[in-house]
């Protein structure tokens, strides 16, 4: 039996055990790529494909003074850019992309001449990341067609691109790549050999396109380039686009990807946006903590290779923020950051808005009346429930809202999140009457 001098003197390294044991516990979890819904930049509603050099520093630049102190981060150059002639939302039939002796894509020099000599994207990503962002990235799904025309060797191993491609499989709408035949030998080697390049250039983020639809065609590829990412040892999120994802497979989705697409492109009218609260809605269960559906980028501020401003009105522009943000949606902004002006750049940055997006929890749709949808959830910080209520109708309208049909207090403090100094409607008996105007949203805190 030990005397008391001999416990004291085995407690510590007891001690270190155990600590040593949760340590070595909590290592082994895996850490999430995207703890909370991700946030940035993207090339696609402003640039499309022409997106050059010199304007990817002017915007990241632009990017890491305004937007990043509010946590838009991922810096993302969209499709393309390993294309010398690409010119608008158009793209090239017989494109000649600038790829490296094994079939990898690299940027084009004419564009992006900090490439030169092999040097890829590093320069510019390493750029990009002083100035505190990540690095982003679009990417195809499959293999170049060039090179398969080639017949180039996949890097590392014996077979060819003509060994792997499937030439059957095709995007529909993009005329650049071949699909991966993920059964034959060699396939997943060149994807290996894709993600290995992006890490040596030091991308922390991949939009890959072309992947969700038909998803059951597709899921190989989906395992494929999640495969990559792992045996590439830099943590590289993966978002894929497009939509419609179908949301039978959520469950397989969020296991190889940190976002993905529940939409074709979301733009600026109306009823594209109508058509996103019916998506959202279905998708709300199956988001969690690294997995995240994705609404689509921002079409706000200055767009389309500067030949307009968003067509959305001020009151729409509200519903788009609010409602990605009561979803939990992805935030990437897609407007020309040279042209930012101080009302979009107040709503990207609203601090209300975004500890929603942020911190809130039991994020819950619920259906009142037509023409009216309506969101709650919770802020832990300030211990308030948020209410948004969206009015899609084509006129002005009030809406009087039973509380506990919301599962919510009948009774407390009401406040105006838009605007603090705003009045904000008062509970009578329970229920509170909410003006919101046409395509617009009331956005409303309660508390004790």
């Amino acid at each position: 039996m030990l005397n008391r001098r001999q416990l004291l003197s085995t407690a510590p390294a007891a001690g270190l055990v155990a600590s040593t044991a949760a340590a070595a516990a909590t290592a082994a979890q895996p850490k999430l790529l995207a703890p909370t819904p991700p946030m940035g930049w993207n090339s696609w509603n402003s640039f499309a494909t022409t997106l050059t050099e010199a304007q990817a520093r002017e915007t990241a630049a632009i990017q890491a003074a305004k937007l990043l102190p509010s946590g838009y981060d991922v810096f993302t150059i969209d499709i393309q850019w390993y294309e010398p002639e690409a010119k608008s939302y158009e793209y090239n039939r017989a494109p000649q992309p600038a790829m490296d002796g094994y079939g990898r894509l690299l940027p084009a020099p004419n564009r992006f001449p900090s490439s030169i000599n092999g040097a890829g994207f590093k320069p510019l990503a390493d750029d990009i990341h002083r100035l505190g962002l990540k690095f982003g990235v679009h990417l195809m799904r499959g293999i170049p067609r060039a090179a398969v025309e080639k017949n180039l060797p996949v890097f590392g191993t014996q077979f060819t691109a003509r060994d792997i491609a499937d030439t059957t499989s095709t995007c529909p709408w993009n005329p650049d790549m071949y699909g991966v035949d993920m059964r034959r030998p060699g396939a997943q080697a060149y994807y290996d050999s894709v993600f290995a390049l992006f890490a040596s250039w030091g991308v922390d983020f991949v939009k890959m396109d072309d992947m969700s639809r038909p998803y059951d065609a597709h899921a190989p590829e989906i395992e494929a380039a999640h495969r990559a990412i792992e045996a590439s040892k830099r943590p590289m999120l993966l978002s894929l686009s497009p939509g419609e994802t179908p949301v039978p497979r959520a469950e397989h989705v969020r296991r190889f990807a940190q976002m993905w697409r529940i939409s074709d492109d979301f733009w600026d009218e109306w009823p594209m946006l109508d058509a996103q609260f019916t998506r959202l809605e279905n998708w709300n269960p199956h988001r969690r903590p690294g997995a995240w559906p994705d609404a689509d980028m921002l079409p706000l501020g200055r767009l389309a290779l500067g030949e307009r401003d968003s067509r959305f009105t001020k009151d729409e522009q509200r519903t788009v923020m609010a409602l990605w943000c009561m979803a939990r949606s992805p935030l990437i902004m897609g407007g020309d950051l040279r042209h930012l002006d101080d009302w979009t750049l107040s709503l990207l940055t609203h601090k209300e808005l975004l500890a929603i997006h942020r911190h809130s929890e039991g994020n819950q749709p619920h259906f009142v009346a037509d023409n009216w949808r309506v969101w709650t959830a919770r802020l832990p910080q300030t211990r308030e429930h948020v209410i948004a209520v969206f009015n899609t109708d084509k006129k002005a309208a009030t809406l009087r809202l039973p509380l506990h049909q919301l599962g919510l207090p009948p009774k407390g403090r009401l406040r105006d999140l838009w605007d603090s100094g705003a009045t904000a409607p008062l509970i009578e008996a329970g229920v509170v009457s909410v003006a919101v105007p046409s395509h617009g949203v009331a956005l409303l805190g309660l508390g004790a």
